[in-house]
């Protein structure tokens, strides 16, 4: 299972939100390519940034902070937040980002992100964010009628790279994953899940691999990294490959 640090975008800001409320802010870095190259040294794999700034006013406010990032790193860099339009997305693709998210425009012009999933194929992902167990948009400010499975069950033939699922009363708590959401994601839907929100310690880690069998296969870690309560090298070492543990089934049953 992959571990994706990531970097939350805000004005120029390497920042964390808690259940995605822009009033609880806590800034980490004001260089956002030094925390990047920290991230690739440590052994990461791919990075995940988040435009706080597009997705809440759907404004390019971060742009030369990512393009300053995906020419510096050797890695794969994926991006979400604000890509509400197939030009936005081309412009993402073509200035270095190895996958573009869409999550609000998921929902509301599915058919342009099935267009762009056939285009790129590999290289588009879908973020779908749950309140409640209800899709929510534009920064996680409105909740919509539409439940995050029937969402995931939408893209299941699409060519995406990956669907990446994040429960919002978990994000930024590091209280653990909500493994009953992720699971009815990762059943609802034949395209890859990527964990996202809650991770805490290496023993929410480790909890993850049970969902392996259902198609999670990777998780976005943020504050837990930022923190200190997970060491990125001692994570791969124990849910990446060649880990020792091999993933029980049986508790997802």
């Amino acid at each position: 299972m992959q571990i994706i640090p990531a970097i939350d975008l805000l004005d120029g800001h390497c920042v964390r939100l808690h259940q995605g409320d822009y009033d609880q802010v806590t800034r980490f870095s004001d260089d956002p390519v030094a925390q990047a190259l920290s991230w690739q040294s440590q052994g990461a794999q791919r990075l995940h940034l988040v435009d706080l700034d597009g997705a809440k006013t759907g404004q390019p406010i971060n742009d030369v902070a990512v393009k300053a990032i995906t020419a510096t790193l050797d890695i794969p860099v994926q991006l979400g937040g604000g890509v509400r339009s197939a030009e936005r997305a081309e412009e993402l693709l073509a200035c270095g980002l190895d996958r573009v998210i869409l999550g609000t425009v998921a929902l509301e012009q599915p058919e342009l992100v099935e267009a762009l999933a056939a285009r790129h194929p590999g290289r588009i992902v879908v973020g779908i964010d749950a309140k409640n167990g209800k899709v929510a948009t534009r920064g996680w400010i409105e909740e919509s009628s539409t439940s995050a499975s029937e969402l995931a069950r939408r893209f299941s033939a699409s060519p995406l790279a990956a669907l990446i699922c994040t429960d919002i009363a978990t994000d930024g708590t590091l209280a653990g994953p909500n493994l009953d959401f992720l699971r009815a994601m990762a059943e609802a839907s034949s395209v890859p899940v990527i964990a996202s929100g809650g991770i805490g310690s290496l023993e929410h880690l480790l909890s993850l691999l049970a969902l392996a069998p259902l198609g999670v296969e990777g998780v976005i870690v943020g504050r837990a990294l930022y923190d200190g309560w997970v060491d990125l090298a001692e994570a791969q070492q124990a849910i990446g490959d060649g880990r020792l543990q091999d993933p029980i089934a049986s508790t997802v049953a």
